[in-house]
């Protein structure tokens, strides 16, 4: 259970759901109710595809690659710090690459599931590089069938947040949305800097053993 909540709130703060709300709402606001629905699902089911590929085969990437998994921590603490840093900052969706210009491209396309929601809003570096960490760490039948049941449960909320979408965005407000994302920024800089540090220990005691 613990193995459950502690990825299930990670993978929570760095793909932040609540941030994308304000994003969905713009996106969506002229389609009809059904369709909001159906975008929601979709955008869930290809972040649950993402993520769970992700976890699976990223092992191997990084095999081919010849890229260590303290080298993978770094960069993936780099990235989600970066990531905690923008969501502080307020410059969260500019960051993620979302900008008025492909707001408005977005607007214009049938579906948007894909990108710019699942990708790179939602399913981003960080949380592919973290995925490829845990699995690292916690590789057995029953880790990996409660990572997996962690994965689809964070797809399953993100499906009602967005389904929810334009009334937590009435309910919060901007300044509420925002409070949120920077409260959640704080917790993705320390699980960014965590990774970080237990890379640098694993190599230093690598090269004093």
């Amino acid at each position: 259970m613990d193995l459950f909540i502690y990825l299930f709130v990670a993978l929570f703060s760095v793909l932040n759901p609540i941030g994308t709300v304000p994003i969905f709402v713009g996106l969506t606001q002229n389609d009809t109710k059904k369709e909001r629905s159906r975008i929601s699902l979709w955008t869930a089911i290809n972040v649950f595809i993402i993520l769970i590929v992700s976890f699976f085969i990223g092992q191997y990437v990084l095999i081919f690659f010849g890229i260590s998994i303290d080298a993978l921590r770094i960069a993936g603490g780099i990235i989600i710090v970066n990531s905690g840093f923008s969501l502080l900052s307020g410059e969260f969706n500019k960051k993620r690459g979302i900008n008025k210009k492909a707001e408005s491209d977005a607007q214009k396309r049938n579906d948007i599931a894909l990108t710019p929601l699942a990708i790179p809003m939602l399913a981003g570096p960080g949380s592919i590089s973290l995925l490829i960490a845990f699995y690292q760490e916690h590789n057995s039948s029953m880790e990996i069938l409660i990572s997996s049941m962690a994965i689809l449960a964070i797809a399953v909320t993100i499906f009602l947040i967005l389904k929810s979408a334009h009334y937590l965005a009435k309910i919060l407000g901007v300044s509420g949305i925002v409070a949120i994302s920077r409260i959640v920024g704080f917790i993705v800089i320390a699980i960014g800097i965590q990774y970080i540090v237990s890379a640098i220990i694993n190599i230093i005691k690598g090269n004093l053993s």
